[in-house]
């Protein structure tokens, strides 16, 4: 009997959960469905730029495991380009995971549960400017990667 799969945890929804090739009716198409934990994946592996031990543990499993699903995930991405295949995003074992956010004026940190709303300001401060914050608050991610932010161990 094989053991049961570990939750994944997802920090974010896909902009849209659909694509197929251009002109060509979706009825016609043979589709390849990508589980949000290979979603997961892929973002924190190739958008976020996370070493595979980190990115695991972002998704509360091991470094092997967080390796094969992203494989499957850079496998399942392939066959739909190379063969004109329509990708469905959705289903897998998974658990949303709070979002965190920070108060550019003051400074505060605060989560909110996933399937809120953005908070549109800072509840300590009422200021507007705010921004996503990684679990870990003292590293915030900008537009060329990692980078220290204010009060961090490396400050």
């Amino acid at each position: 009997m094989p053991r049961p799969k570990i939750a994944r945890w997802v920090g974010c929804n896909p902009g849209a959960s659909f694509y197929k090739p251009r002109g060509v009716p979706l009825r016609a198409l043979e589709q390849v469905t990508l589980t949000l934990g290979e979603f997961e994946a892929m973002r924190l592996s190739d958008y976020e730029g996370l070493y595979q031990e980190d990115a695991a543990k972002e998704m509360n499993v091991s470094r092997q495991t967080f390796g094969r699903v992203l494989q499957g995930a850079h496998r399942k991405i392939a066959e739909a380009l190379l063969f004109g295949k329509a990708l469905i995003i959705e289903g897998g074992d998974f658990v949303m995971v709070e979002r965190n956010f920070q108060c550019i004026a003051c400074g505060f940190f605060w989560e909110v549960p996933h399937g809120l709303s953005r908070p549109s300001q800072c509840p300590q401060c009422g200021s507007t400017e705010i921004r996503r914050a990684i679990e870990e608050p003292r590293f915030m991610r900008g537009r060329r990667g990692w980078r220290r932010g204010r009060g961090g161990p490396h400050a």
